[in-house]
């Protein structure tokens, strides 16, 4: 037992919610990872851009606040003191004044500048033909920035210096990363939901597949009463009724073969006993010519009848396999059915059962069918009318043409069968009636023959009443004009002979 859920385990694990975790939940995180870093890089530039957007918004009002009329630098100089000094927003970014060498002037802060601090946006801005210059790095200090330069010229066009303004970037990516590390909050919540979801979805199907599993193993092992407990009406829940519906199907089949085989072996045993023991009986001598005639008789009477059982065994092996072979020619029926009633006439006689055999006044159209194949439905459905029939019931037999079919019909008084059985009767190994001489396939077998000459066994019965058997089977003349009638794969000429092998596949 604990093998068995060790099992269970490992295939679940490796199973289906493996597969799951590599392939939905994997391409979800791969998904989720990409929309983070894009939102991410998209919130950074956003907040980036605003303070740019910003910085660019102080620069452009340089022209209000220092004249544009300055000539000289010592005018800058002492202009760009005063703006920087006077500057409103100190608290937010620093300004600082720039001469033409790069020497910073003086800054918002009040403290002394670092002289050695690099300036890649002075830089930029003095060599730009718009004057102006955009970095963001960090100080020497360690702290990141953003700065923007812009150079100051003369009423004459001359560089008269520069006015640069920087401000701090480690709140602005305190805060993005605030809200990154929010988004990978929110990322790994969903992946955490869709996870538990997925799991409770994989287990409401590991769970059942697993029943179905178990119970498959019981039926493999010959447990056909096993049976599936059917929770939910989805696809899970017709494979758990296909299932059960199979179990039972195989259950049934096993009792039928069960009783197929204690029903031949019985069949078997009894021709056998009888034919070993008059054999016994004559090769022991002394036995009068009259002892001797009656027990050859048995001996060839029970010979026949074990012949009979193979040779019926050997059919339903055939019609199993699709190899059972007609030989079509152009016949009589009613000739065939003359000589099986016939066959059959004195057996009646003896059980004291009355076969009436309605004969038609005119012929009948000739058919397409194997003489001795046609022969053999006929004489198992009328042996079967005598023997479900009691001493003192009627057997009638007629035959009639309508519509270019021939019908030929076997009705008699008997017992009758249930209409619980009647639906199976035709079915293999099945016997409605286990007191009843006779293996079951019978009827499976002439079935399976009208069937390959294109006609039909229908069988009516009520208990109690009788049964109907109703033969029916194409004219020549019919099946030439209408082809598509025929059940078999070739259509028989009318003068030659055709061996008929394999059955019309469904479409």
């Amino acid at each position: 037992m604990q093998t068995k859920k060790k099992r269970e385990g490992t295939v679940f694990r490796n199973g289906i919610a493996r597969r799951w975790l590599l392939n939905s939940l994997g391409v979800m995180i791969l998904l989720l990872a990409a929309c983070i870093t894009a939102l991410s890089f998209v919130v950074q530039s956003y907040a980036y851009n605003g303070i740019q957007m910003t910085l660019v918004g102080r620069s452009d009002e340089l022209p209000t606040v220092l004249s544009s009329s300055m000539k000289t630098v010592n005018e800058f100089n002492a202009a760009a003191r005063s703006y920087t000094e006077n500057f409103p927003d100190k608290n937010l970014m620093e300004v600082m004044a720039v001469s033409r060498t790069g020497k910073i002037l003086s800054t918002s802060t009040g403290f002394a500048p670092d002289q050695t601090q690099a300036m890649p946006d002075y830089e930029s801005a003095m060599h730009a033909s718009s004057g102006y210059g955009y970095w963001i790095g960090k100080l020497t200090s360690g702290e990141k920035v953003m700065a923007i330069t812009r150079v100051v010229r003369g009423a004459n066009g001359a560089v008269l210096g520069a006015v640069r303004y920087v401000v701090s970037m480690e709140r602005a990516d305190r805060q993005i990363t605030f809200v990154v590390l929010c988004l990978v909050g929110v990322g790994i919540l969903i992946i955490a939901l869709v996870t538990l979801s997925g799991l409770y979805f994989v287990r409401s199907i590991v769970k059942p597949i697993r029943a179905l599993n178990a119970t498959a193993e019981k039926i493999a092992q010959g447990n056909f009463d096993v049976r599936v407990k059917k929770d939910k009406n989805d696809e899970i829940g017709a494979l758990c009724e296909s299932i059960n519906d199979m179990a039972a199907e195989l259950g049934a089949a096993e009792k039928m073969k069960n009783d197929f085989i204690s029903s031949v072996s019985h069949e078997l045993r009894t021709p056998l006993t009888a034919i070993k023991g008059w054999a016994e009986t004559i090769q022991s001598g002394g036995v009068g010519r009259e002892t001797y005639v009656k027990g050859m008789s048995v001996i060839i009477r029970e010979s026949e009848r074990l012949s009979g059982m193979v040779e019926e065994l050997l059919d339903f092996s055939r019609m199993q396999s699709g190899r059972m072979r007609l030989i079509m020619n152009k016949i009589d029926l009613l000739a065939e059915l003359d000589e099986a009633v016939y066959m059959f006439t004195d057996r009646a006689r003896t059980e004291h059962k009355t076969l009436i055999y309605d004969e038609e006044d005119t012929m009948l159209s000739p058919i397409l069918g194997d003489v001795n194949r046609l022969r053999q439905v006929f004489i198992n459905i009328i042996d079967n009318a005598l023997k479900y029939t009691n001493p003192g019931g009627t057997v009638r037999v007629a035959a009639y043409e309508d519509d270019g079919f021939i019908r030929v019909v076997i009705k008699d008084n008997g017992c009758g069968i249930p209409a619980e059985h009647l639906p199976n009767v035709k079915r293999k190994f099945y016997k409605a009636n286990q007191n009843v001489r006779g293996n079951g396939i019978g009827l499976a077998v002439a079935n399976e023959i009208m069937e390959l000459h294109s006609g039909s066994l229908d069988i009516d019965s009520q208990e109690g009443i009788g049964t109907t058997v109703i033969i029916t089977i194409p004219t020549m003349k019919k099946l030439e004009t209408n082809p598509e009638l025929s059940n078999t794969t070739k259509i028989p000429s009318v003068t030659g002979r055709v061996q008929v092998v394999e059955r019309k596949q469904d479409d």
